[in-house]
């Protein structure tokens, strides 16, 4: 008889603990069927997710830290979309995430480091949450931003991506000056109460915006030497091309203080 219970009593063991078993994997797989979403981390009140919604931090769903999907979702609120430089770090990794702004093929290849220990980015968001954060783009004289549209989403400028864009998205809140003959940028900066921004004078080294600002009649050659962009004045000698327009393919070199006596300085001032 002892034996019959025991028997009864191992069957009912095994029975529960196997359907404890399945009711724990059903529940393990349900929860599942939920993925986690990444969302920034910067501010106490605001963030964004990697599906490109923006919500108070509070109304965050405690299980999938996703934003309920009930506002707009790439929100540009607070963003210039031609500059591509917004005034709230969420709303700014939002509107980055609207494939209409950011092409994913693109910023996929771009570096996040130097390259001794680069690697690409990851997927959108990163790249959204890591651009929209203040770069050296954004501010000027080292403790000063450009202006209250400090989040920026541009490709940086020493990326090889094309947008025809970019180059006056990178010049949001530079007062583009041509300064006078045999002047210096900090000179012709000066002289209208701002500075001259080295980090801009890149952005103005491009035949399209140098054509821009100024007449180009010879052409637009490159050249050597730390005064440029530049054009050469029409009372220069022959050989140095009268009226043609000058870049450098050595970007290194440029300078706010450059300058040559026989041409006309473009300038990033702030």
């Amino acid at each position: 008889m002892m034996e019959c219970y025991w028997v009864l009593f191992i069957v009912l063991t095994f029975s529960f603990t196997f359907s404890f078993s399945i009711r724990n994997n059903i529940g393990f797989e349900i929860m599942n069927t939920h993925p986690l979403c990444n969302t920034t981390v910067q501010s106490r009140y605001l963030l964004s997710d990697h599906n490109g919604y923006v919500c108070n931090t509070l109304s965050v769903n405690s299980h999938s830290r996703c934003c309920p999907q009930t506002s707009a979702r790439f929100s540009c609120h607070g963003c210039n979309v031609l500059s591509r430089c917004c005034n709230s770090y969420e709303y700014c990794v939002s509107c980055c995430l609207n494939p209409a702004h950011t092409c994913k093929e693109q910023v996929l290849k771009l570096k996040i480091a130097k390259p001794s220990t680069a690697r690409t980015y990851a997927s959108v968001f990163e790249y959204c949450a890591g651009r929209c954060r203040h770069s050296s783009e954004s501010v000027v004289h080292e403790n000063a931003y450009l202006s209250d549209f400090h989040h920026c989403f541009s490709l940086p400028s020493n990326s090889s991506g094309t947008d025809t864009n970019l180059p006056e998205a990178r010049l949001n809140g530079i007062n583009v000056v041509v300064g006078r003959q045999g002047e210096a940028c900090d000179s012709a900066c000066k002289l209208r109460g701002q500075s001259c921004v080295p980090n801009k004078l890149s952005v103005l080294n491009n035949c399209d915006i140098i054509q821009k600002y100024m007449s180009c009649k010879g052409a637009c050659l490159a050249s050597v030497g730390p005064d440029k962009p530049a054009e050469v004045v029409h009372n220069a000698p022959n050989h140095m091309n009268p009226g043609s327009c000058l870049y450098t393919q050595t970007q290194s070199i440029l300078s706010c203080g450059g300058s040559h006596q026989h041409t006309r300085r473009l300038c990033p001032c702030a």
